[in-house]
């Protein structure tokens, strides 16, 4: 990552209302290919920034954002008047995931597939492809071919 990619960066949901920033820069960036991401975001593959808890802040609208818990590891924020999906706080791993296409100032630069024993979108890039995520996150670790 570059040194331009280091600083803040802010974005909103669709409609405006609720805007977070982030401070730094994420320590990963990829995609996932899990069911539930799938379900959430309503496409084939999710792309994420996952950032330190502490170097993301509501600020603007925190009024206006809700959270769905359908685990424990995952906790899906989004709008209340828009629908807009924001991101998702993953507590067992003290990180939250700020969607990219949230924060139009990042340069996206995957480095990783997670979950891609589920895909439903072959992707062949050259990245890493994790059956499910690696070990230092607690997942296998195991690597599948493109």
């Amino acid at each position: 990552m570059s040194a331009s990619e280091h600083g803040t960066h802010s974005g909103t949901c669709f409609c405006g209302t609720v805007q977070v920033t982030a401070t730094g820069a994420p320590f990963a960036m990829g995609y996932c290919h899990c069911k539930d991401c799938r379900a959430w975001s309503a496409g084939p593959v999710n792309a994420f920034t996952l950032w330190r808890r502490d170097a993301v802040q509501v600020t603007k609208g925190a009024e206006n954002l809700a959270t769905y818990r359908k685990t424990e590891a995952s906790h899906r924020q989004y709008c209340t008047r828009c629908g807009g999906h924001v991101m998702t706080d993953h507590p067992p791993g003290d990180f939250t995931d700020v969607y990219a296409a949230v924060l139009p100032t990042l340069a996206f630069e995957p480095q990783v597939h997670v979950h891609y024993e589920s895909t439903v979108l072959p992707i062949r890039d050259g990245l890493p492809k994790f059956k499910d995520v690696p070990a230092q996150m607690g997942g296998s670790g195991e690597m599948l071919e493109e």
